[in-house]
């Protein structure tokens, strides 16, 4: 099912408690938000939402096909359907943020600034991206480890660039001299998609 429309009347109902859901008790704000989950499912199943933080000018609610490009188009139809509501900015997909970030994911922590990654070709696919990470501890066949290295690009880049252009990942260990072995710093990764992006586009 992928009515817009009773999603944001269901937004519009509650909007009052949604706006002011930091003054709530816990248990009615996870009540809420486990509802807003509800309802999201209802619309497209598979979606998640993140609300920022609140700020003078309101809350973001950032809705996330979870890097599934077939849900794409349902998070764009949502939130291009989405009612003016004072407080509330309406984002699709998770947004980049940029570098130097440090990211936890599962047992494992990653810091941007201590990783090198290295671009991966295919001729048979020139457009879709290879990137092969070293990490200073990588862990064998560790698919916990591979989640949390992509989730760590994803919120480099963005989901909707770390889905559409990223086709292969891997990982390994770190070289005693990077650079000569073709490595460049992760914090350098932003910058090398907008360009890979370019060069795609000519």
């Amino acid at each position: 099912m992928h009515d817009y429309e009773k999603f944001w009347q269901w937004f519009a109902d509650n909007n009052e408690r949604l706006t002011m859901l930091g003054d709530l008790e816990e248990k009615e704000q996870q009540s809420l938000l486990d509802e807003l989950q509800r309802q999201l499912d209802a619309y497209c199943e598979g979606m998640t939402y993140e609300i920022g933080e609140p700020t003078p000018s309101g809350r973001t609610l950032t809705f996330s096909a979870e890097g599934d490009t077939d849900l794409f188009r349902y998070v764009v139809e949502l939130v291009d359907n989405a009612p003016d509501l004072d407080w509330w900015e309406f984002v699709a997909f998770k947004q980049p943020k940029g570098t130097d970030l440090k990211v936890t994911f599962d047992k494992y922590h990653f810091e941007t600034k201590q990783l090198y990654f290295m671009q991966l070709e295919s001729e048979e696919e020139p457009d879709i991206l290879g990137i092969r990470v070293a990490l200073p501890n990588p862990v064998a066949d560790d698919d916990d480890q591979l989640v949390g290295v992509y989730v760590t690009i994803e919120a480099m880049i963005g989901e909707f660039d770390c889905a559409t252009l990223i086709g292969y990942l891997d990982t390994c260990a770190i070289p005693k001299e990077p650079f000569k072995a073709g490595f460049r710093p992760l914090d350098d990764l932003p910058e090398f998609i907008e360009w890979f992006k370019r060069q795609r586009d000519k």
